[in-house]
């Protein structure tokens, strides 16, 4: 489990291709304090350490993983958010991410907006019904809050900070980034569609 605060923007290393996707990470996360096996949110995407190198740490991601993310599009010297999975008692500074892609969006829009910057995001329509104004969403990782939205599209307004610390700070117009809708927004719908096909049900 994650919160979508990131804390630091790593870069590919080392791609490899095959069934599925070797990737080494450049990071300034002390390698001593990773354990293989941890899991480490990759510009919102959670993945598992495989390997460890100086100044580096290694994921693979499978073919599905590939298939709902923009993980296939990485190559060299890519800026990668990087978060490290939550300790019971730290901070939720966030919101409750988890880490499993719910879809690619892509940048329609990057605009100034006083010190700080707007940026215009198309979705998924599959989307659409789990985002709301002024709820959370994940993008890319990073935990947002929601400005407006319509039928295919919604918009954030980034400050300065945010910019200076996140792969946002170089994104640009018809990029494509990672989306995670907020959990709680999921359960509730799954929760009103099966009330609605059973009235009867009753919770305990």
């Amino acid at each position: 489990m994650f919160t979508g605060i990131i804390t630091d923007v790593g870069r590919v290393r080392q791609v490899k291709r095959g069934d599925g996707l070797d990737l080494t990470i450049a990071t300034a996360y002390d390698p001593a304090s990773i354990d293989l096996g941890a899991s480490i949110a990759c510009s919102g995407v959670c993945l598992t350490v495989v390997a460890i190198e100086p100044g580096a740490f290694v994921v693979q991601a499978s073919g599905e993983t590939l298939s709902c993310s923009t993980l296939g599009d990485w190559v060299d010297g890519a800026p990668v958010n990087l978060e490290r999975a939550m300790k019971l008692g730290d901070e939720l500074g966030g919101h409750l991410v988890t880490g499993h892609v719910d879809g690619v969006g892509r940048i329609l829009e990057r605009r100034p907006d006083g010190e700080s910057v707007r940026f215009s995001f198309e979705m998924p329509l599959a989307l659409a019904p789990y985002i709301a104004s002024k709820g959370s969403i994940a993008v890319d990782g990073i935990s947002l809050t929601v400005n407006e939205v319509d039928a295919s599209s919604f918009g954030v307004n980034i400050i300065p900070y945010t910019l200076a610390h996140t792969s946002l700070g170089g994104a640009a117009p018809g990029q494509r980034v990672n989306l995670e809708i907020d959990p709680i927004a999921r359960y509730v719908a799954r929760l009103l569609a099966t009330r609605s096909l059973n009235p009867d049900l009753a919770l305990s």
